[in-house]
Formats: structure tokens, sequence, C-alpha cells
């Protein structure tokens, strides 16, 4: 019987050493890693205390706290709440609806002075680009001095020389409300107006052209052709500045700070004066896990939206 060599082991280690490295040198884990634990401890582990302590009775004043459901009780009973709730739809809804307006048209102006090569459009696009890029807050340091109903409020004292009366525009609960949201679609537009703009850019010209010769008049051509053919990305803008606004909270701290009253307190600006000024930290984290669920779901219709769009091609 032949003699049959030992097996080199040390040959063996090195070459699986070799084999294990260049499998870690192909492999998306050591980039992905760094990434994946930024998310963690700056996104999932934040979230996960969020709604841990929102079934909780902790607060800011004491170190102590127990487990309870106490705080969702406290949703459906307690007055403010319905009222808080309903002042946020009412500021989404009006909001997205006249960012999307106005965005679809300022968009549609800009797009064919661009083609017609009409002197400004250069000028219309970075002007109303300025109010995406500004600050939140500073936004609503700016619309607090137009809105300023002494003598050197920019908007009153305009309106009194024109001979009308002062307008009440942060005192009065019901202007209040319509004056942030009036604030907030002049902050927004801009990026439906970007988002839209980019559609048109892509849009074919000779679907146009056919339906011209089809005998289509302007407003047919709009609304019958264009959006159509752009549903896609206005959906989407809809989608994304609904959780936008949803979660706007700096520009309506510094503009009214949720009044006055509470005729102008959102759910991200309740959730804010619940826990710092408040205290209540338990029932600012039930709170916050409202607006989660919401944002929660506009981004699950997204992700639905976006996948079928991907199956359709």
């Amino acid at each position: 019987m032949a003699n049959i060599p030992p097996p080199n082991l040390a040959a063996y280690n090195v070459a699986a050493k070799k084999s294990k490295s260049k499998i870690l040198a192909n492999s998306p884990v050591p980039w992905i890693l760094p990434l994946g634990i930024v998310l963690v401890l700056v996104f999932a582990y934040p979230i996960f205390e969020v709604i841990r302590l929102s079934f909780t009775n902790a607060s800011l004043m004491d170190n102590g706290y127990s487990y309870t459901l106490k705080s969702y009780s406290n949703l459906f009973t307690t007055p403010g709440f319905g009222k808080m709730l309903w002042i946020t739809a009412l500021f989404v809804f009006f909001s997205v609806t006249f960012q999307m307006i106005f965005g679809f048209f300022i968009a549609i102006l800009i797009d064919q002075g661009t083609k017609r090569k009409l002197f400004g459009t250069v000028i219309a696009r970075t002007a109303v680009l300025t109010a995406w890029a500004i600050p939140g807050v500073i936004i609503g340091v700016i619309w607090k001095l137009l809105y300023n109903e002494s003598k050197a409020g920019i908007l009153n004292n305009l309106l009194t020389v024109m001979g009308f009366k002062a307008i009440p525009f942060l005192s009065s609960p019901s202007i209040a409300l319509i004056s942030v949201i009036f604030s907030n679609v002049w902050r927004g537009t801009a990026f439906s107006m970007i988002l839209i703009y980019a559609a048109l850019q892509t849009f074919p010209n000779d679907v146009l052209e056919a339906a011209k010769i089809d005998g289509t008049n302007v407003w047919q051509r709009l609304f019958r052709v264009v959006v159509p053919i752009i549903s896609p990305i206005l959906l989407i803008n809809l989608i994304l500045i609904s959780v936008q606004t949803f979660n706007t909270f700096d520009m309506v701290m510094a503009l009214t700070g949720g009044g006055p009253g509470q005729s102008t307190d959102v759910i991200a600006l309740n959730i804010y004066n619940t826990i710092f000024t408040g205290s209540n930290l338990g029932q600012g984290a039930a709170n916050a896990v409202v607006l989660l669920c919401l944002n929660a779901i506009m981004t699950i219709v997204y992700f639905w939206f976006m996948g079928r769009q991907e199956g359709n091609r």
C-alpha cells in the first residue's frame, strides 16, 4: 500500500485565510456596518425609547416612573387633544392643497418662459427657491415682522395707508391659523415647484403637438394631457409635502408658539410644549407615537406606490 503523505495543514490554513479575506474584501458588510451603527444609534434607538416612554408616566421633574397606559387613555379624554388634531388637519389640508396648486402653476409658467426664452425666468426660479432654502425659524421671524399689528407692521401699515382697517393677523384665533397656513404655503411651494418643473422637463413634446392637431385648447391640454402623464410625480409630491407639513414645528414655534390660546397648536408643536413646557414626558411621547404612526402610514403608501411604478416598467 502506497504511503499517503500527511496533509499540509499550514498551507491549508494560509489558503483558508486568503479565501476568507478575499470574501470580506468583496463583501459590502464592512462598508454598510458603520452606516448601520449610525442608523441604530440615531434613529432606531430613539424611536424605541419614545415608544417605551409612551407607556410610562415619566416626567422631566422626577427621575422615577412606572409603566401605565394612562398616556394613551388621555389622548381620548383630554379635551385639547381633539382640537389639536383638528387644527393639524386644517393646517395640513390647506397647506398641501395650495402648495400643490401654486407649485404646479409656477412650474408651468417657468417652464413656458424657459421654452420661449423670456427674460426673468431664472430670477423667478431663484426667488421661489430662496423661500425653500431659508430655515423655518427665520421664516417664522420674517412673517412675524410682516404680521406685526403695531404701526411697525409692514402689512398693516400698507393696509392703513390704503384706507383699510388693521387686521389682527396673530391675535385673532381664526385669523392666526390662516396666517400660519399662508406662511407655510409661501415656504413650501418651492418644493412642489421643483418636482413638477423637473417632471415637465421630461415631458414628451410630441404628445402636446398631437393634442394641438386634434383641436384641444390650452386647458384641455393641461388637464387631460399634461396632468395624467405627470400624475405619478404629483402623487409623490403630495405624499412628501404631507409628511413635511405634519412635522412642521420650527416655523410655527417662531411665528405664534401655538397661540393665541391653542388656535395654531399643531401636533409637532404640541409634543414640544407637552414635554418641555408641561414636563410631561410620558404624554408627550404618546403624542409623538401618534405622529410617528401618521408618518409611517404615508411612508408605506409612498413605498407601495414606488414599488408599483417599478413593477409597471
